[in-house]
């Protein structure tokens, strides 16, 4: 069959070389100059090409319509995604979290191999040209439209990606073409995403990073997410791992408070008992002086004046009450969200095509016949940590495997 594959990211790259594989002839259209854009700058450069982890391990961390991905997962796993770059000359590395990175901790090397793949299995690429739409007859697939004309193709996979990061290329055509198509779509919004805060201080703090703080997200009062890890505070809010995950649990129109943990290690009556100890330790200084070093100093200035104590007071002046304040500010710092940022700094989009319209065993559009879906154009997301790469293999994977 002659296939055209639109989006050249890890979706499109990993279905052109099954279908390849597969003996079909394949044509790759790729709007940048370069394959793999949004590859280039994952895992900061490094490129956190999977997780890991088992099956259970790899569902656990899928947000969003995670029972859909069964067939995919089961295309090609994690396993298979680490043997297959092994094979392709990229050695690897396992990091912290099940994290997996090439050794060389360069996303260029991964994107070589990818190309070297397709090379080798005659995939043409086309760069620098943007595919217009998807031209159907009779329900079926029959094109692609470049420049105004359409390029005769049996089949087509949709791999453009979602809109989060649009200098990649990412600015949702291949949603267009599938609502164009008839075909529902959930909204987007961006997910694993800073957020804003209503409390001005942590602008303060921008620079401040936590580490071993447990962040709690909840909405009318009910917990959705607690964690221990690493946060930072920005000019306009909060960012870092914790929060990037906290993103993926929240709708953009409700309200949410964050809650900071400062001292999880340490129950509220052992951080009393360090408190008091500190101000006996220090009775000629001042109660900001006792607490050196229970908090970075930035951040013990704000958490002083939350509890209402006067950092400048005399230690001897610190009171029973003062100190009860203090412990509950330290083991549960609250932050009111204001909203999201932009979903062009979301690392991944929410949102999508919807799973109903796609054949879950195949990525085929059930209402149009060789139209083909892959990778973060679909509505399923995941965590940070490797999944929604993996995701991008799987689906990639088994679209091109299904192509027949």
């Amino acid at each position: 069959m002659n296939i055209a594959i639109i989006g050249g990211g890890a979706a499109g790259m990993a279905c052109a070389i099954k279908a390849a594989e597969n003996g079909n002839r394949v044509t790759l259209f790729e709007r940048n100059a370069k394959l793999g854009m949004k590859l280039y700058i994952t895992g900061k450069g490094r490129c956190n090409l999977t997780n890991d982890t088992n099956r259970d391990g790899f569902f656990d961390n899928v947000v969003h319509n995670p029972r859909f991905l069964y067939s995919a997962y089961s295309a090609c796993c994690p396993a298979d995604v680490m043997r297959g770059f092994e094979s392709m000359g990229v050695p690897l590395k396992v990091e912290r979290g099940n994290r997996v990175f090439p050794v060389s901790d360069k996303s260029s090397d991964v994107i070589r191999a990818l190309s070297r793949r397709m090379d080798e299995l005659g995939v043409k690429v086309l760069l620098n040209t943007r595919i217009e739409g998807v031209a159907v007859s009779g329900g079926a697939v029959v094109g692609v439209t470049v420049s105004g004309k359409t390029l005769p193709f049996d089949a087509a996979v949709l791999a453009t990606g979602g809109v989060s990061y649009p200098s990649t290329g990412s600015t949702g055509d291949g949603l267009r073409f599938a609502e164009e198509l008839g075909l529902a779509v959930t909204p987007t919004q961006g997910s694993l995403v800073p957020l804003e805060t209503r409390e001005s201080w942590c602008g303060t703090l921008s620079g401040v990073s936590l580490k071993n703080v447990t962040l709690t997200l909840k909405r009318k009062g009910k917990a959705l997410y607690s964690e221990l890890g690493e946060m930072l505070f920005t000019h306009f809010g909060v960012s870092g791992p914790l929060v990037l995950t906290a993103s993926a649990y929240m709708d953009d129109d409700a309200s949410y408070e964050l809650f900071i943990d400062l001292k999880p290690a340490l129950s509220a009556e052992t951080l009393d008992a360090r408190l008091v100890r500190d101000i006996a330790a220090s009775n000629k200084k001042t109660v900001g002086g006792a607490f050196f070093g229970l908090l970075p100093a930035r951040l013990l200035d704000v958490v002083l004046e939350l509890a209402a104590v006067d950092a400048h007071a005399p230690a001897a002046s610190f009171t029973r009450a003062q100190r009860m304040s203090l412990v509950q500010t330290l083991k549960g710092v609250c932050l009111h969200i204001e909203r999201k940022r932009p979903v062009d700094e979301a690392i991944i989009t929410r949102g999508g095509v919807k799973v109903s319209e796609i054949d879950p065993s195949t990525m085929e559009a059930k209402r149009v016949k060789g139209l083909y879906f892959a990778g973060e154009m679909i509505d399923v997301d995941a965590f940070t940590g490797g999944f929604n790469l993996q995701i991008a293999w799987s689906t990639g994977v088994l679209a091109g495997r299904s192509i027949e």
